[in-house]
């Protein structure tokens, strides 16, 4: 892990530069903004406009929460590393049993709207950061191991939080759904992805310890 002092003097070897990934359509705005001289409205800035995509529906309290808890974040990270960042596009579409990700080149946020509503304490407190993290860590560094020195000394240094890995919510919410089949040793569930294939006739499996085709149930 990157010392503080460790962390600053890379930062300075890698210059001010930030760099600017693209950017999907925008439907609301958070965060900081200007005052347009011409026409006397406020705009957003380009590199503080905070961007949602989604779905037409309105946002729940608890995604404002994390909205502006992304703005929050940007704003620490600022001060304490002395730059300015472009805000990322937020999306709250991620299924199945990550909490969040970030997708490195378009500079975007996605989190499971399901385990936020399950763990919207968590979700602000330690999911938010580790994100961002990733984002901040590619801007400054390039590519780097996903939870690499870089990555930590970020958590800590910037965000005063642990640099886990892992979650450990309860995922039984958003659990994919499984198929019973069996064998001669007996039964065996298979994800509804790989049952679908079977209905396709794209895929058959065999059990790993007698050998035989798998039959539905």
């Amino acid at each position: 892990m990157l010392k503080p002092a460790d962390l600053f003097n890379a930062l300075r070897r890698g210059g001010s530069k930030v760099l600017a990934p693209q950017v999907s359509p925008t439907f609301a705005a958070l965060g900081q903004h200007q005052l347009d001289s011409k026409t006397d409205n406020v705009a957003p800035h380009p590199m503080h406009s905070h961007h949602f995509s989604g779905s037409s529906r309105p946002l729940s309290s608890l995604q404002i929460q994390i909205l502006e808890r992304v703005e929050t974040c940007y704003q620490e990270a600022e001060i304490a590393l002395k730059r300015t960042f472009l805000r990322p596009v937020t999306q709250f579409s991620l299924r199945g049993k990550s909490a969040g990700t970030a997708h490195l080149q378009q500079n975007r946020l996605r989190f499971n709207a399901v385990l936020l509503r399950e763990n919207s304490e968590a979700f602000l407190a330690e999911v938010v950061p580790h994100e961002i993290c990733h984002l901040l860590c590619f801007q400054l560094f390039g590519k780097t191991k996903p939870h690499g020195k870089e990555w930590q000394s970020l958590m800590l240094t910037v965000f005063k939080v642990k640099p886990s890995t892992t979650h450990s919510f309860n995922t039984t919410s958003v659990a994919g759904k499984d198929v019973e089949y069996r064998c001669a040793c007996g039964p065996i569930r298979l994800s509804i992805r790989r049952h679908n294939k079977v209905l396709r006739g794209e895929s058959r499996y065999i059990c790993k310890r007698c050998k035989a085709h798998l039959i539905a149930a």
